[in-house]
């Protein structure tokens, strides 16, 4: 039996590579892929902290370019040797709620990360409702291409069209306020996301100015150190005691729901894609509902959004790959979790 490397998490900070069968075809919908570059996302983290300790390890990565190199009978318009961006959900892009743009909710799709999926910060990687998930890259010869553009090719993953499909919820307009609450990967995505879309003023909320500095660098006009009351009082000066039209909350946790009601606009939207670690959050009369404030966001339908994104970064309209500060072997995948989660790097590629 042929092997590769490929991560497993057995428990709260335990991650290992080991080597483990390499996938097969499952299904005739199913396409074999040769990894280019995975990487490790901020969400991959939040596991890293709590996950209780199994004898099982659980398989890492959602994120990933790569060759097609084995297709199930079924599969079509996919040929050996394409090389293709994976959305960090697979979806069969032809159902009902795959036309309404909501591909994170196919009932034919899901996510990896399980036994049954396997990960993808790995050398290889089966790759589910293959006709209707990846998208080719034209033109391109991964073997060959410049690291800044694989980079930028592999937000499109996830990091960057996660951010994009926050600004996106958001509706922005031109001429509006957005505050960006986060200075993670995402976080940045979200700020060059609004630039693109014609924000006028983006205050950037982070307080790590290497982080904070490319959040300029994509479109930033200001940066809120500051948390909490504070943080929100610096947002409502700069905005005239207004306030944001709309919030963009890339983190997940409770004070960044509420920095994200304290500083949107009356009649303003908060856009939430960090991973909510809270099933409860207040929409009563002191958060959303004295604002006349909508609440909007959720796991990015990526597929929706790769076509343009693919011809923005081929065209050097974008360079959303700026947010990889580090790159690692697979066998350097534990390494990568710790500088991360040591906030010793951004957001970590891995080469396999």
């Amino acid at each position: 039996m042929d092997v590769m490397k490929a991560t497993l998490m057995y428990g709260a900070g335990d991650v290992r590579v080991e080597t483990v069968p390499d996938p097969v075809i499952k299904q005739p919908t199913d396409a074999i892929v040769r990894v280019v570059r995975s990487c490790i996302c901020g969400s991959d983290l939040h596991p890293y902290h709590s996950m209780p300790t199994s004898t099982l390890g659980s398989p890492m990565g959602h994120e990933v370019i790569a060759v097609v190199e084995e297709t199930g009978s079924e599969v079509t318009g996919l040929s050996k040797g394409d090389f293709v961006v994976a959305p960090f959900a697979f979806a069969d892009n032809t159902c009902t709620l795959c036309r309404e743009g909501f591909h994170t909710a196919c009932p034919n799709g899901g996510f990896y990360g399980s036994e049954e999926t396997g990960g993808l910060q790995a050398q290889w990687a089966r790759i589910p409702q293959a006709s209707g998930s990846l998208v080719k890259v034209p033109d391109v010869n991964p073997d060959s291409a410049d690291e800044g553009l694989l980079a930028s090719l592999l937000t499109l993953s996830d990091v960057y069209l996660t951010g994009y499909h926050a600004a996106h919820m958001a509706d922005i307009k031109p001429g509006q306020s957005v505050t960006v609450v986060g200075d993670g990967a995402v976080g940045l995505s979200a700020v060059l996301a609004a630039k693109q879309m014609g924000a006028e003023q983006i205050i950037l909320m982070g307080r790590h100015q290497a982080r904070t500095d490319l959040g300029r660098e994509f479109g930033a006009t200001d940066v809120v150190a500051e948390r909490g009351a504070e943080g929100v009082a610096k947002v409502m000066d700069l905005t005239d005691g207004f306030g944001s039209h709309a919030v963009l909350e890339a983190v997940g946790h409770m004070p960044a729901y509420e920095q994200s009601y304290g500083v949107v606009r009356p009649g303003g939207i908060i856009s939430r894609v960090g991973v909510p670690q809270y099933e409860e959050a207040p929409v009563g009369f002191g958060s959303l509902f004295g604002k006349n404030a909508r609440l909007a966001g959720g796991p990015a339908p990526v597929r929706a959004y790769l076509e343009e994104a693919i011809t923005q970064v081929l065209a050097g309209e974008i360079d959303p790959g700026k947010v990889f500060d580090r790159t690692v072997s697979i066998d350097e995948v534990p390494a990568g979790y710790v500088a991360m989660d040591d906030r010793e790097a951004l957001k970590v590629m891995v080469t396999p």
